[in-house]
C-alpha cells in the first residue's frame, strides 16, 4: 500500500514527476498548472531527481525543446494549460508525427476570449486531433495515477506516442484531498527503463529527424501513426491491470457505474463524474434506472467498447465541457453518436455543453438532464438536441 497524503491535484502530479524523475523538462508558467512546475522546480533545486530542468520563453519554445530532448533519447515531461497549450499547437503535430512518448500534464482551462482562467475542457479538446493520446481524470488521485500510466504507455514499442493527462483546473488542481502515493521503488520499477528506438545521440545508427516527406511517403507514415494510435488501446488495459496489482485501484478505457440495468445513462468525463455518480444514486433510491459512464480516454476514442456498453440505453446524455462551435453539438457529443450509429435499435442521444469558464455543475442540473431523459424515454421524441446547461439563456 502508498502513502496516505492531503495535497492539492497539481502537487500530487509533480510527486509522480519527480518518482518518475524524467531526463529533461521544459515548460513555461501558465494558470492554473503554474504550481505543477513551481513544485518540480523545487524538487531539481533539492537535488531529489536528476531531471534537466529548462525554463523557456514561452509554451511553443517548451514544447520544441521537449521535441529535441526527445529525439536525442531522453524521457521527457511538461505541463501546461489553456492558451499555453495553444501556444503549442504546431509543436503537438510535430511530437505525434515523429512518435516521441513525451508526457504531458494538461491542467484544463478555457481558451480566450475572453480572458478566464477557471476549469473547462477546451483546451484538451481543442487538441484532439493533433495525434496525442489522452486521458481525463476526475480527482487528484486519478490525475496521479494517470500520469504514472501515462509513461508506460507512451513508451510502448507498438505505440511511442505521446500523451496528455487532463485534470480540470483549480476544481482538481488547487483542490486538497486525501490521497495515495505509491513508494518511490515502485514506481521506478513499474516505469522501467525507457530504450528510445531511433536516438540522434547514438552516432552508430545516425537518424534524421523533421526531414521533408512529400507525396512519396507522407501517407505511409501517417498511417502508421494511426496504426500506433490503435496500438495504444490494448496497451492502455495493459499498463491499467499492472497497476491496479500494484495500487489496488482499477481503471479501463471508460467507467461504468449501474449501467447493467439502466434504460437511461449520462457519460461525462472529469471532475463532473463525481457529482453526477451522487445524482444517479439518489435517483436509484427513487426507482428511476439511470446509470453513467466516466470516460478515461478519449484519444483512442473506445468506439466498439462504447457501443457494447450503452447499446441496450433507451436515451442518453453526453456531457461536454466545452464547445465545439460546429453549430453540432460539444466535440465528445458526435463522436459517441456516431459509436451507436450502426445498433439496430439504437439509444436516443442529446448533448449538454456545461461548465463553460469554471462554472459550478449543481446537482440540480443533472436531476434536469435526468428528467429530460425520462420524457424523451416516456414520449420516444427528442424535443431539444443540443441543450446549453448551466448557462443563462
Amino acid at each position: 500500500m502508498g502513502k496516505p497524503v492531503a495535497m492539492t491535484g497539481n502537487i500530487a502530479v509533480a510527486n509522480a514527476m519527480r518518482q518518475i524523475n524524467p531526463d529533461v523538462c521544459a515548460a513555461y508558467p501558465i494558470t492554473p498548472s503554474t504550481e505543477v512546475m513551481q513544485q518540480f522546480a523545487s524538487f531539481v533545486a533539492d537535488g531529489k531527481v536528476d531531471t534537466e530542468l529548462v525554463t523557456v520563453e514561452s509554451e511553443h519554445s517548451a514544447m520544441s525543446a521537449c521535441i529535441g530532448a526527445a529525439a536525442a533519447g531522453g524521457r521527457v515531461m511538461t505541463a501546461t494549460s489553456a492558451n499555453g497549450l495553444a501556444l503549442m499547437w504546431e509543436m503537438l503535430y510535430i511530437a505525434s508525427g515523429n512518435r516521441l512518448p513525451i508526457v504531458m500534464m494538461v491542467v484544463n482551462r478555457a481558451l480566450s476570449a475572453p480572458i478566464n482562467i477557471h476549469g473547462d475542457h477546451s483546451d484538451g479538446m481543442g487538441a484532439r486531433d493533433s495525434g496525442w493520446i489522452q486521458l481525463y481524470s476526475e480527482d487528484g488521485q486519478e490525475a496521479y495515477d494517470n500520469l504514472i500510466q501515462a509513461m508506460v504507455i507512451g513508451q510502448e514499442k507498438s505505440v511511442r506516442l505521446p500523451v496528455m493527462v487532463g485534470m480540470d483546473g483549480f476544481i482538481i488542481s488547487h483542490s486538497i484531498e486525501n490521497l495515495e502515493l505509491l513508494p518511490d521503488q515502485q514506481v521506478k520499477e513499474f516505469i522501467g527503463e525507457y530504450i528510445p528506438s531511433f536516438p540522434l545521440l547514438n552516432i552508430k545508427q545516425p537518424v534524421t529527424f523533421g526531414p521533408l516527406d512529400l507525396q512519396d511517403y507522407y501517407s505511409e507514415h501517417k498511417r502508421q501513426q494511426a496504426e500506433g494510435m490503435k496500438a495504444a488501446k490494448p496497451v492502455i488495459l495493459k499498463a491499467a491491470q499492472d497497476f491496479a496489482a500494484l495500487s489496488g485501484r482499477n481503471y479501463g478505457l471508460f467507467e461504468p457505474y449501474r449501467l447493467e440495468d439502466a434504460q437511461i445513462g449520462i457519460l461525462t468525463l472529469g471532475s463532473s463524474a463525481g457529482t453526477t455518480r451522487y445524482v444517479v444514486d439518489e435517483m436509484r433510491d427513487r426507482g428511476i434506472k439511470v446509470g453513467m459512464v466516466k470516460l478515461r480516454v478519449f484519444r483512442p476514442f473506445p468506439m466498439e467498447e462504447l457501443r457494447e456498453a450503452l447499446g441496450h440505453l433507451q436515451t442518453l446524455a453526453v456531457l461536454d465541457r466545452c464547445d465545439s462551435f460546429s453549430a453540432a453539438g460539444g466535440p465528445v457529443f458526435p463522436e459517441v453518436r456516431s459509436s451507436l450509429y450502426d445498433l439496430p435499435d439504437r439509444p436516443k442521444v442529446v448533448n449538454y455543453i456545461y461548465g463553460l469558464g469554471g462554472r459550478d455543475l449543481g446537482v440540480s442540473y443533472i436531476e434536469q438532464v435526468i428528467g429530460d431523459l425520462q420524457k424523451i424515454k416516456e414520449t420516444g421524441r427528442i424535443e431539444q438536441l443540443i441543450t446549453y446547461l448551466t448557462v443563462r439563456e
